[in-house]
């Protein structure tokens, strides 16, 4: 081979930091990933702050980690500060060394960073309209950090991240402050549920890591309800491979009637359970992907109980395909074939939860309203003809009438809409309630089921047993055991001696 010439293709400022604004961070993804160098920092407080009413508004994480020295800073400023190749400690949340670059100016084109360490306070600034004119990697080194804003919130050691001039941020809105805090703050609301449920782990510890968002603590979210009784937990699994232990373990969230509607749309998030099933990919205790069976099967109603905790160290960066955001992933083939298993039983675990449920509004011996019948790969549900309040009520018709009662019920089951109820159930299961039955029919019905079911010698006790778990009656109890009592003290008082 002969000879080769080489020439500068050293990238032009300008040009390439303006890049790393698209990598394709949202807000939530940018904030946590300054945290993530809090945590790596050990941070044990980290306060969030926002200044969104002012003419030139702001945003600042302020933590008490460890701090940088001015040698520190000037390299973490650096963009690919850190090779993604080299190892890392086992508390390092790190990835590529961009993160608090790319992260920052995807959302502001002014990027101001001021540490503490050993008593001496430091700060660098990467200013993109700076970098504009003047086409060079280098970062300002002001003074003094007096007047920077937020500067006051840092303690004796500590970081604090500025954002300023949020040109991302405002949604193109400038000239009405009202409007652009309103967006702003809107996108910080969002923002506190991701890092409520991202960071979640840390935050439940022993000793817990503190975020405060201007002043008011973020309460962990787990997803998997752990503290609900009603929660299925199953045994935790350990893959052992090359690069390092994944551990899996696998929840059924409870229904939701066993758990507060409160808790319930909390764990299940703005898209609802149906999106949130699946599972949640955790690299260091920190949530990198969630809501997602990575294509081993679809989002359905019946699993949309299933939640799967995966566990993974960050010296598997590589194998799991880490994005710079931290927020996709890819399974590798040997774990794919495992998770595979799990996803099998986990969802029959999910399946049972809501079939038991089911069994009983069908069960014979609770007299349903409806039959459930299945023949010939097919589902349909029936009035149940043989229920007490049809029978007493067609005993005191005429033979003509009965049968014009019985093919009106007949129509009411056939005419089932079924699209609608299956598009319903898909969506917000938790949402569809039995329609309100007025009094007197519910007296009918429970009057009629009571004289059956005593007259096959049950006791009451065992009668409003079974009446509890199937509608109308279990949806209007309280008014349902009223009757009952006051229908059995009648008939006590009409058996008992003069």
């Amino acid at each position: 081979m002969g000879g080769a010439r080489q020439a500068d293709a050293t990238p032009h400022a300008s040009a390439l930091i303006e890049g790393l604004r698209d990598i394709g961070y949202s807000l939530e993804t940018a904030i946590s990933d300054i945290i993530d160098n809090s945590v790596t920092a050990r941070a044990r407080r980290i306060q969030l702050i926002t200044e969104t009413y002012s003419d030139e508004p702001y945003i600042a994480i302020i933590d008490d980690g460890v701090g940088m020295t001015e040698d520190e800073l000037v390299a973490a400023m650096r963009p690919g500060s850190q090779n993604p190749l080299a190892p890392r400690d086992k508390p390092d949340l790190g990835r590529f060394g961009l993160g608090l670059k790319s992260a920052s100016f995807s959302q502001c084109r002014r990027l101001t960073v001021v540490s503490k360490k050993g008593g001496q306070a430091c700060a660098a600034i990467w200013d993109l309209d700076d970098v504009a004119k003047q086409n060079q990697w280098s970062v300002q080194l002001p003074d003094h950090v007096a007047g920077i804003p937020a500067v006051d919130h840092l303690g004796a050691t500590g970081t604090l991240v500025l954002w300023q001039k949020l040109d991302r941020l405002t949604g193109g809105v400038s000239y009405n402050a009202a409007k652009r805090a309103e967006i702003i703050n809107q996108r910080i609301a969002e923002t506190e549920r991701h890092l409520r449920l991202v960071f979640h782990r840390f935050m439940e510890e022993t000793k817990p890591l503190q975020i405060l968002l201007n002043g008011r603590k973020v309460l962990p979210l787990d997803p998997f309800a752990r503290r609900n009784s009603a929660t299925i937990m199953d045994p935790e699994e350990r893959l052992a491979l090359l690069g390092g232990d994944v551990e899996i373990q696998s929840f059924t969230l409870p229904h939701h009637k066993q758990i507060s509607k409160m808790d319930w749309e909390d764990i299940a998030g703005p898209e609802g359970h149906l999106k949130s099933q699946g599972f949640y990919l955790y690299r260091g205790k920190r949530l990198i992907v969630y809501g997602t069976w990575f294509g081993l099967c679809r989002q359905s109603e019946l699993t949309k109980l299933s939640r799967v905790r995966i566990d993974i160290p960050n010296s598997m960066d590589a194998d799991w395909k880490i994005d710079v955001k931290k927020s996709s992933a890819q399974l590798p083939p040997i774990v794919r074939d495992r998770l595979k298993k799990v996803i099998e039983r986990i969802q029959a675990g999910s399946k049972r939860t809501y079939n038991k449920r089911g069994a009983k509004l069908v069960d014979q011996e609770r007299l349903p309203m409806w039959n459930r019948i299945q023949a010939d790969g097919q589902i349909r549900y029936r009035p149940n003809i043989e229920h007490p309040t049809f029978v007493s009520f067609a005993e005191s018709l005429t033979p003509e009438l009965q049968r014009g009662f019985f093919n009106c019920i007949a129509l009411v089951g056939a005419s089932l809409p079924i699209e609608t109820v299956h598009a319903d159930m898909a969506g917000t299961a938790e949402q569809i309630v039995p329609d309100f039955v007025d009094e007197d029919a519910l007296a009918q019905a429970v009057h009629a089921t009571l004289s059956v079911l005593l007259g096959a010698g049950k006791g009451i006790k065992e009668i409003m047993s079974l009446m509890k778990d199937v509608d109308p009656f279990r949806s209007a109890w309280e008014d349902t055991q009223r009757i009952i009592d006051a229908t059995v003290e009648t008939e006590e008082k009409q058996c008992s001696p003069c």
